[in-house]
């Protein structure tokens, strides 16, 4: 058995985040996953959102009652940027077996990452499929270091293992959310209740 390593934002953590992590769980038998929040996502603007205090508060409410998630704050601890690999180091120190959690749309571009072709040696991968995305073939950085296993399974030069998990459809985005607080709209049954209860009380997200 596994563990998986779920980065992001979580600004905030929503339905959609907890449900594909169970998905993923089950799938791969995983003993836990370990949501990891960065303290600042190195290919991404930057969003006026919620501090890493607040994230992380929300995101311990959100899996509570589900004793196969876990929340690691190694990122925000750490400072500055956040990037993968250093913390792919920390958990393979910890754990003999890691499944790296990330999305199609991040995985297409991989070779933006630092230290990516450490990540394929260090780390199996379970890349998130959205409903009706296709994915033709390995990045462009990936070019000759992958071999097709399955119509689900890749196979790295290193032995690692790169999984596509086709997820549920569920249409749901930290942006949308934000969105709809600052419009004083609800976001009843995006997010789990008590992460709505702690936006409203807080006024996260109303500027």
């Amino acid at each position: 058995m596994g563990i998986g390593v779920f980065g992001g934002s979580f600004d905030p953590v929503h339905m959609g985040h907890l449900r594909v992590a169970e998905e993923v769980r089950e799938t791969f038998s995983l003993e836990s996953v370990y949501f990891v929040p960065a303290r600042i996502q190195p290919l991404k603007h930057p969003a006026k959102g919620a501090g890493a205090e607040d994230r992380v508060r929300m995101l311990k409410m959100a899996l509570r009652g589900n004793s196969f998630f876990r929340t690691s704050t190694i990122e925000i601890e750490r400072g500055g940027v956040s990037y993968s690999i250093d913390t792919v180091r920390q958990f393979c120190l910890k754990f003999d077996q890691v499944y790296f959690l990330v999305g199609v749309d991040a995985f297409s571009d991989i070779g933006l990452w630092k230290d990516f072709e450490e990540l394929f040696r260090s780390t199996n991968f379970i890349v998130m499929v959205r409903p009706g995305r296709r994915f033709e073939g390995p990045p462009e950085a990936l070019r000759g270091q992958v071999g097709r296993v399955d119509d689900s399974t890749w196979e790295h030069a290193s032995g690692m293992k790169i999984h596509f998990h086709h997820m549920t459809q569920l249409d749901i985005s930290s942006t949308r959310i934000r969105e709809l607080t600052r419009e004083g709209r609800s976001i009843k049954y995006l997010v789990p209740p008590p992460v709505e209860r702690y936006i409203i009380a807080r006024g996260l997200y109303r500027n």
